[in-house]
């Protein structure tokens, strides 16, 4: 097993071959507790043909074992994240380690959480078939529950027998996601989050919870695993665990690490370029490339793309073919990792002193008060592109409303395409406006669309400040016919399509004008749901997005060529860049 020292994935096909051989270690209780060898003596487990077999671990479930192995003997908390190809049998190892601990050592209390309810009903299965399989010698006892639940106790009545012989008093509950306050006031040594990327709801904020009932105390495990399902919580999870961000170790095991998934090899066999380059890259024999063939003709529907994300080689692979998204992940990954390493300014207007008014050409004048852009750690505003003399601008604005507690602003240079500021907050209304108005003025009095949908409010109060440019969008009597002309974009069933499909169609055209990290990492979690609508993925947010295609979509109210003639606005800018007070990069 290679494990990278930057907190990297640990890719694991052939890892484990050896790992737990022979009976575990006298003294050792919790490598006991969990050793290959008492799970492969005492467990059965249903294959899928029906038939009832000893639980013996395969390639993939032993490169699990020896990383938890490892960490408890460590006198560590395990704490594991997996990525993996569909039916490795992961489960079914986890559920295996902590039947064993449940069922031979006292107060040990397990969960199982899953991401719907029959597969809730088939890992419960599975703990209860190893507990009727059990020897008689090492079965304890169990006391009767209606619940999905193994209580390891005397099942005794009286009270006397139940203080001399009490049983194990250990236990393991198995539980669906989405369920209201599930065991968020239990305490567990143990926990299996089972398929989390499919998991329903806010389930950050529900994982968030069931994790608090776990000690940080030597020996106690979490156990995350799920196949990819886009770019959501268990990415970014999964990427804090591979950047070293957090204590859990990745481990990601590809479709070839499982030795079911091949067929014999045949030497008439001819592969494609494109299997010649995965086997070179990955090791793969014929029967492996056959099985790989059979499998997305017969279960993929012939979808190499689905196949990618059901069966990955690679964890990129896994996440970027996964889901529907709107925007081609390929493109916005390429461009995050072009932009990770570059800073720009930020800052927000404050208000000058008493002190600074005297210098008039540096700020912009609102409501009988003078602001100057400030550069500010963590400020408001992100600037990529100064304003330049003449160059006419656009900015689509979002407002917090359903839904959403964001306020977002998108700034574009309208000759180009390319974003040029965002500004993305969480404060009130009229810290927004202030904000709004100020970087309008600073870029040459740029074109302002702002959605009202939920507020009429920045519309109005721009117009009361005096703001020289909004977007003006018809709207028809349905009586007379006649047609007036009203500050603001509003989204709708028919307008909302249009400007997601312009942005997504700007992108495709080319994916640099796109610089702002979190409106690519918004565009990563935006997909398309089951009825085929676009939206942000459960857990995620669309401000962003949704100022940026405002943005785009009101482009044609504003000039697309530079002004030959600077105007009052462009002069202050110029100005200001020569007593250095203007945003520069």
């Amino acid at each position: 097993m290679d494990k990278h020292e930057n907190g990297g994935p640990v890719f694991s096909p052939d890892a484990g071959e050896t790992a737990g051989e022979g009976a575990p270690t006298d003294g050792d209780d919790q490598a006991d507790a969990n050793g290959r060898f008492l799970i492969e003596k005492n467990l059965y487990i249903r294959k899928k043909d029906g038939r009832v077999t000893p639980l013996v671990f395969n390639k993939a479930q032993l490169g699990l074992y020896t990383a938890i192995l490892e960490r408890l003997r460590q006198g560590k908390p395990v704490r594991v994240i997996i990525l993996k190809a569909r039916q490795m049998g992961f489960s079914t190892a986890v559920e295996a380690l902590f039947f064993c601990r449940a069922a031979l050592f006292a107060g040990v209390r397990s969960l199982i959480i899953a991401h719907k309810s029959d597969a809730t009903a088939n890992l419960f299965a599975m703990s209860r078939l190893f507990y009727e399989m059990l020897p008689d010698a090492v079965r304890p006892m169990l006391r009767a529950s209606n619940a999905r639940e193994l209580i390891f106790e005397n099942p005794t009545k009286n009270a006397e027998e139940k203080k001399r012989s009490p049983g194990l008093r250990s236990l393991i509950k198995c539980a669906t996601a989405g369920g209201d306050g599930v065991a968020r006031s239990d305490t567990f040594q143990n926990l299996h989050i089972s398929e989390y990327a499919h998991w329903p709801s806010d389930k950050a904020r529900t994982l968030t919870g069931i994790l608090q009932t776990v000690p940080d105390a030597p020996g106690s495990m979490v156990i995350i695993e799920s196949t990819a399902n886009g770019f959501e919580d268990f990415k970014e999870r999964w990427d804090a665990a591979v950047n070293g961000e957090s204590d859990y170790i990745p481990l990601f095991f590809p479709w070839f690490a499982c030795e079911d998934y091949r067929e014999p090899d045949d030497p008439d066999f001819t592969p494609t370029m494109e299997e010649k380059s995965l086997a070179e890259a990955h090791g793969l024999s014929a029967g492996q490339l056959i099985w790989r063939r059979t499998c997305i003709r017969n279960k993929c529907a012939g979808d190499v793309k689905l196949f990618h994300q059901e069966y990955p080689s690679t964890p990129q692979e896994a996440f970027l073919h996964s889901g529907r998204p709107v925007f081609d992940p390929a493109a916005v990954m390429k461009r995050l990792a072009e932009e990770q390493n570059k800073t720009y300014r930020q800052g927000r207007f404050t208000l000058v002193s008493e002190y600074d008014k005297q210098d008039r050409s540096a700020a912009v004048a609102l409501d009988n008060a003078l602001y100057r852009f400030e550069e500010a750690a963590r400020g408001e505003i992100t600037l990529y592109q100064p304003p330049e003399r003449g160059v006419p601008y656009v900015i689509g604005a979002d407002t917090a409303g359903e839904g959403s507690d964001y306020f977002a602003a998108q700034v574009l240079d309208n000759t180009t395409g390319r974003q040029a500021a965002v500004l993305h907050h969480r404060e009130d209304e009229d810290f927004f406006i202030a904000q709004l108005f100020c970087l309008g003025r600073m870029y040459n009095d740029a074109l302002i669309g702002v959605e009202v949908n939920f507020s009429t409010f920045p519309v109005k109060r721009l117009d009361m400040l005096g703001y020289p440019r909004q977007y003006m969008r018809e709207i028809e009597d349905t009586i007379t016919k006649r047609v007036d002309m009203r500050h603001g974009f509003k989204t709708t069933a028919l307008t909302r399509p249009l400007i997601i499909s312009g942005l997504a169609s700007a992108f495709r055209g080319d994916s640099g004008i796109i610089r702002d990290r979190r409106t690519l990492e918004e565009m990563l979690g935006f997909v398309y749901n089951a009825a085929g609508r676009p939206e942000a993925r459960r857990g995620s947010h669309d401000d962003l997005i949704m100022a940026l295609a405002i943005a785009f979509y009101i482009r044609g109210q504003q000039s697309y060529k530079r002004a030959a003639k600077a105007s009052k606005c462009g002069k202050m800018i110029e100005r200001m860049k020569r007593k250095g007070a203007a945003p520069s990069l």
